[in-house]
């Protein structure tokens, strides 16, 4: 009776893993180099962008055009590459933006629109609705609002507030006078009424930004949540599931 013939031997555990972490390594390793480099240019690319509507809008105001697009880039930044690379990008965009304007400017851009790309690209790249992004960016612009107060008051000598409260106060009084109340109104409530209107002007603002964002970057690839229902009616959208 013949012998049967000999088995192959067994290859180690070890050595297929090797063999598969090296064949990894030399799949992923010219990719990563491949990529790197447009990580690169694009985050340098988007963080001058972002650098270059806040330099024009400064100097050559379009009213509220320009000043929609202050955090997108910087979140596309996120979208694409990650939170790392919108870090960067807001940081880059500060330093460009300090060389070409001084360091107080480019502060103002900062805090809130760099930090508020960075806190959109994060809401976005996670589906968060709508309401949730509209309002942590609502609450970052206030934030934003009152140390953009508190820097100009302290650099020009002037409590900038103050003189919003007199504005306030007018605004108050001509409706007041308007329904024919013969009561003045109290200081408690003309404060709560400017810090309302801090709010609501970031509520609008933040969803005028999620509205030209939708728009945008659907063309470009890097969708954002879809909006409420009742925004997809009324601007006549038909959103992809």
């Amino acid at each position: 009776m013949s012998d049967s013939p000999a088995d192959p031997p067994a290859t180690p555990p070890e050595t297929f893993v090797n063999q598969q972490s090296n064949y990894q390594d030399n799949f992923s390793e010219p990719r990563l180099k491949a990529v790197a480099p447009l990580k690169m240019v694009e985050t340098a690319f988007l963080a001058s962008t972002a650098s270059l509507i806040w330099f024009i809008n400064y100097y050559f105001p379009l009213g509220p055009l320009l000043r929609i697009f202050f955090p997108v880039p910087i979140a596309l930044v996120y979208l694409r590459w990650g939170s790392r690379a919108a870090w960067m990008a807001a940081g880059v965009s500060g330093l460009l933006l300090s060389v070409l304007m001084g360091p107080t400017r480019s502060i103002l851009f900062i805090f809130p629109f760099g930090l508020m790309g960075v806190l959109l690209g994060s809401t976005w790249q996670r589906r968060s609705p709508w309401v949730v992004s509209i309002a942590l960016g609502t609450l970052l612009g206030a934030l934003g609002f009152f140390f953009r107060f508190w820097l100009v008051s302290i650099l020009t000598g002037e409590d900038l507030w103050v003189y919003t409260i007199t504005q306030v106060t007018r605004l108050v009084e001509w409706g007041y006078i308007k329904l024919g109340l013969l009561s003045q109104p109290s200081v408690s409530i003309i404060q709560a009424l400017a810090i309302a209107m801090v709010f609501v002007n970031n509520v609008v603002y933040l969803f005028v930004v999620h509205l030209a964002a939708w728009f945008l970057l659907d063309r470009l690839g890097n969708p954002i949540p879809r909006p409420p229902n009742w925004v997809q009616v009324l601007m006549d959208y038909e959103g992809e599931e």
